[in-house]
């Protein structure tokens, strides 16, 4: 039998045995994990990874730490006002502050300390050589808890011993009937050096009926300013119900926020109007909602406006060359032309309702440079046309009309006020006229003349402003084929008018119907206002005659010139000198007049009807005309006072014929319109707009007066002296021999 101690170890390794076989299962399943995440975890090398050797991957790279800064500037220099020079500065160095902080203590010790304690009444000599006596119980910075009333906690067990030894002072005075002898205090000797730092606080000797005087610690001290005092922190929660939520969505656009702004402008316009009406204790305004019908309208004037900028920028991507053409294009074959120039053709504006009808006149708007205005008629009598319509068109949008007015006749004239660019005047082919304001309608006129006794008896060739009346009224002129020349008023609720003259032939009487002597009228064909004598105008007739007349005479002219043999289309004023004026004719020829003068200063024989001339507005010697054929003719008389520098073909001959002609007051273009109702833009090459050339010795001259010199030299050649006078013989005649 085995002994039995060895039983018990038999069993005791039979039972370890299975948690021994546990603990390696479980190893052997941990380092199934490891090698399963290493093989997930394995890098990849990249192909173009630069293979090192054994001793080049053993090779250890030194770091090294110097206290040089590599990224310190060097030869920095300041600018030195006083020596006027740039100055080197010293180099920084490397040592970079963090933080600095000036302190307010003084050592005793030094001067400033001496001077400190003489201006609070302490002599410095009798101070360090008195006794100091130090106070044995050390109060640390960590003792000194401030207290909400700013003295600190050691402060206040002092203030407590010195109460607790006056009362028992007072004790021992009642006991005894006489006060205590102050106890001696102790001497000690001057500590040593190393005990310096543990001494706190001194007690200077005590002036005569006074307390000793502490003095703070001058190397362990804190100000009792930096001992703040530290509130409770203290946490607290509150439980409230949650709000309520929904979900919403919504596309915010440029126009949904241009909606909610106005919106939200009107109620505080009616906030502020209700406060307003409160004050002044007026009764609050009733606010009298929208119908659908005006929202409607309202919704649509929008949509009008919003689809008028989108078809803009559609054009101007459609006609992109030509705006650039218009911009920036000059044309460079005029370098190596003398006396010559072109017109390039741009943009053609025609409204498909008026295809038949014929451009009767153009007029730029005075205000909106790019805007100008085109009234549609008819010349040719043959064909009548009963409707008309005037349109305005502006070059950002070639393909349609930006307002359009239409009336029941034929539109023969038109004008724009120079101050009110909105306000347009028309003449019609029944004899009356109509005012348009284009701000607030084109449907309807807002003056329109009587069409049965307020109007002329024949067409209305043409219209003017006038400059307003003293009390601000708007009054125009028109001149017609009865020969009347009337002036229209602008009253508030009607259109008066005031016939200014009527014009009269000098001419024997003609018997009538019924055997009475009449008068031969004289149709006018045009007018034109003097630009700096408004009182004075000129007025052309169908008989060849220009009339200078004045509004203070009514029956009698200034002047009568007897200018071209056929009816008179068109009188411009130059723009440099009022007192030289041009006219045209059907008789083929354009003549520059001087005022006063009878006899013309230049006549151009064009070679056909000519139905409009203008003077350019940036040259007093250029100007230009149209003629039936189909041509634009452009004169310079400083280049060439014999024959034009342009003469193009804008259309075609056996179809179109050019009738009106403008120049815009500031961009090199001009407009022409012909009877098929089109208007074609063409834009000046550089040698028809020449600037002129300041001399050396006049540079300081602006460009008005050098064209008002050029055209001084111009005319001197060409005016006749008013006398005539012999010069002196100075050579002697062969009577005298």
């Amino acid at each position: 039998m085995p002994p039995a101690n060895m039983k018990k170890t038999i069993s005791a390794v039979a039972t370890a045995a299975p948690t021994k076989g546990k603990k390696n299962s479980k190893k052997e399943e941990a380092n199934d994990d490891l090698e399963e995440w290493k093989k997930a975890k394995q890098l990849l090398k990249p192909k173009d990874q630069l293979e090192l050797t054994d001793a080049e991957l053993k090779e250890i790279i030194p770091k090294q730490l110097v206290s040089t800064n590599p990224q310190l500037p060097e030869g920095l220099v300041e600018w030195s006002y006083l020596q006027e020079t740039f100055i080197q500065l010293p180099s920084p160095g490397n040592m970079v502050k963090v933080y600095s902080l000036e302190g307010t203590l003084l050592h005793m010790d030094t001067e400033e300390a001496h001077q400190q304690m003489i201006e609070m009444g302490i002599d410095p000599s009798e101070f360090y050589s008195s006794e100091i006596t130090l106070i044995p119980e050390v109060i640390d910075e960590e003792q000194q808890v401030p207290t909400p009333d700013g003295s600190s906690v050691a402060e206040e067990g002092m203030k407590e011993e010195d109460a607790e030894s006056r009362i028992t002072t007072k004790e021992e005075e009642d006991e005894e009937g006489k006060p205590p002898e102050p106890e001696k205090q102790e001497e000690h000797d001057e500590p040593d050096e190393d005990d310096a730092e543990s001494r706190i606080v001194k007690i200077a000797p005590p002036k005569a009926g006074g307390k000793p005087r502490k003095l703070t610690n001058q190397f362990n001290f804190c100000e009792r300013a930096a001992l703040t005092y530290n509130n409770p922190t203290r946490s607290q929660e509150t439980q409230t119900t949650p709000p309520p939520m929904a979900t919403f969505t919504a596309n915010v656009l440029q126009w949904i926020i241009y909606d909610a702004y106005q919106a939200d402008f009107e109620i505080q316009e009616q906030e502020r109007d209700r406060e307003r009406r409160e004050k002044m204790g007026l009764p609050q305004k009733v606010i009298v909602k929208k119908t659908p019908q005006q929202l409607t309208d309202e919704m649509q004037g929008r949509l009008r406006e919003a689809t008028r900028v989108l078809e803009r920028m559609i054009n101007q991507n459609t006609y992109n060359e030509m705006a650039k053409d218009y911009k920036y294009w000059e044309d460079p074959s005029d370098e190596y032309r003398d006396e010559e120039g072109t017109l390039l053709p741009l943009w053609k504006f025609t409204y498909n309702k008026t295809n038949k009808h014929t451009v009767t006149d153009l007029e730029w708007n005075p205000y909106y440079y790019d805007l100008f205005a085109v009234c549609f008629g008819f010349l040719d009598y043959t064909k009548p046309i009963q409707d008309g319509c005037l349109c305005l068109f502006t070059i950002k949008n070639p393909s349609f009309p930006d307002y359009i007015c239409m009336t029941e006749s034929a539109v023969m004239c038109v004008d724009i006020h120079s101050k009110y660019p909105y306000m347009t005047v028309i003449g019609l082919y029944n004899g009356s006229v109509q005012v348009f304001n284009v701000q607030v309608t084109c449907k309807e006129p807002v003056y329109k003349s009587n069409s049965v006794t307020n109007k002329h008896r024949g067409i209305v060739w043409e219209v003017k402003w006038a400059p307003d009346l003293p009390d601000g009224e708007l009054n125009f002129f028109s001149v017609a084929a009865d020969g009347k020349i009337n002036n229209w008023v602008l009253m508030q609720n009607e259109l008066s008018v005031t016939t200014i003259t009527t014009l009269f032939l000098d001419q024997a009487p003609v018997p009538g119907p019924d055997g009475t002597m009449l008068k031969v009228k004289a149709c006018a064909s045009c007018v034109k206002i003097h630009p700096n004598k408004p009182q004075i105008y000129l007025v052309g007739t169908e008989e060849g005659l220009i009339f200078k007349c004045s509004v203070a005479y009514s029956s009698m002219y200034l002047l009568t010139y007897k200018a071209h043999q056929l009816p008179v289309y068109r009188i411009d004023f130059n723009r440099y000198n009022t007192d030289i004026f041009i006219s045209c004719s059907s008789d083929w020829r354009v003549k520059i007049w001087e005022d006063n003068r009878l006899e013309p200063l230049f006549v151009f024989d064009v070679g056909d009807r000519v139905g409009d001339v203008k003077w350019a507005p940036y040259s007093s010697t250029v100007f230009a005309c149209v003629t039936s054929e189909g041509k634009v003719c452009v004169y310079d008389l400083n280049v060439n006072k014999y024959k034009p520098i342009c003469v193009q073909a804008i259309v075609s001959k056996k179809k179109n014929k050019i009738t009106r002609l403008s120049f815009n007051y500031k961009s090199p273009i001009i407009i022409v319109g012909d009877d098929k109702g089109c208007v074609t833009t063409l834009k000046l090459s550089p040698n028809l707009r020449i600037p002129c050339k300041a001399p050396k010795k006049m540079q300081h001259l602006d460009q008005w007066t050098l064209q008002c010199m050029k055209l001084d030299r111009l005319l001197a050649l060409v005016r006749e002296p008013i006398s005539l006078t012999i010069p002196p013989d100075t050579a002697g005649s062969e009577d005298q021999l």
